[in-house]
């Protein structure tokens, strides 16, 4: 009986360690490169909770992740349209807005963003813009609109973003329709035009990391690329400036939110709320170079950031851009159409 008893007692200390353990847990799914890694060490340090850090790289693969993979995550990390769709698929709970005080910092312009009605499901983590990163001692004009990325005075010597999302939406913003156009004849006509460019020979390549290197080694006039790798690239060669045209553009938004099915929801808020902590969102958006969305960072980083435009825009730029929304509904049309672009000659 006494050994009976000695392994009941073993067996309940170990199940207590494990739900400690459970307990003292946060499971982070984030994007690659996407957090200063003595932020993490900084969280568990004051809170004791161990952070499991896992990455991904394409919006749509995190969501097949979170879909077939309950109870794994208890952070994730989706751009604005991704939001968007995982709320109308039920897969994300409402933030407890009182268990993350610090989302108060949120600028204002984000406080309710049409991605996520009622601002209910997510906190805005990074934002930035889509623009054009050129080279000044290649171009002999000033760079306004998406116009120059089509203008044959620049074969061979543009970058193109491989996103057909990005790059069939700033074709279909040149033309004067949304980002977010469902209009079949609008999209071919965007497809007909980045066509055309290619066919002219003015794109040098798509790709996607590499064009931030590529354009600080001067191998092109001009990117389409993201306002975080213009700054990177501007840091490292000052010769290349970033604009955002005056046709408008995308304003894209990466956000925190907590999965429906997430273990440790607890854990899930606090973590939350130290990343809107002013201090370590500077942390991060220096470690980064994207843009905060944290009014009290951007105060600590004071006029190196403030008077930066590529990471604070001027509030005209910002409103003169679209958030992307889900387009599952037609996201065969925007393969289809970005094929043809692909495997044009």
């Amino acid at each position: 009986m006494k050994k009976v008893i000695v392994l009941l007692l073993s067996i309940l200390l170990a199940l207590s360690v494990t739900a400690g353990l459970a307990e003292g847990t946060v499971n982070v799914f984030n994007w690659e490169d996407y957090i200063n890694e003595d932020v993490i060490r900084l969280f568990e340090e004051e809170t004791g909770i161990r952070v499991e850090y896992m990455n991904f790289t394409l919006n749509e693969d995190m969501m097949v992740q979170v879909r077939t993979s309950p109870g794994k995550f208890d952070v994730v990390f989706p751009s604005d349209y991704a939001i968007e769709r995982m709320i109308a698929e039920g897969l994300l709970q409402p933030i407890d807005f009182e268990k993350v005080p610090n989302a108060a910092q949120i600028l204002d312009w984000l406080q309710n963003p049409d991605y996520d009605p009622g601002h209910e499901y997510s906190v805005p983590y990074m934002w930035g813009t889509v623009g054009i990163l050129y080279d000044t001692t290649k171009v002999d004009e000033p760079i306004t609109s998406w116009g120059a990325l089509f203008d044959e005075k620049y074969k061979d010597q543009v970058f193109m973003l491989d996103s057909p999302r990005d790059t069939l939406g700033i074709a279909l913003k040149y033309l004067g329709y949304s980002v977010n156009s469902k209009n079949p004849v609008e999209i071919k006509e965007a497809a007909d035009l980045l066509i055309e460019q290619k066919q002219k020979g003015i794109v040098k390549a798509y790709q996607v990391d590499e064009t931030k290197d590529k354009m600080v080694a001067g191998e092109a006039a001009l990117a389409l690329v993201w306002s975080g790798d213009a700054q990177y690239a501007i840091n490292l060669n000052p010769n290349l400036a970033y604009v955002v045209p005056q046709e408008g553009s995308n304003v894209w938004v990466d956000g925190m939110v907590i999965p429906s099915t997430a273990p440790n929801v607890e854990n899930a808020h606090k973590f939350i709320d130290f990343l809107s902590r002013p201090d370590i969102a500077q942390m991060n958006v220096e470690y980064i170079e994207y843009s905060t969305p944290n009014v009290g960072a951007i105060e600590l980083m004071g006029e190196s950031y403030e008077g930066n435009p590529n990471l604070n825009p001027a509030q005209d730029v910002i409103d003169n851009c679209e958030f992307f929304h889900d387009n599952h509904d037609v996201k065969v049309l925007y393969d289809t159409f970005w094929g043809m672009v692909k495997n044009a000659k």
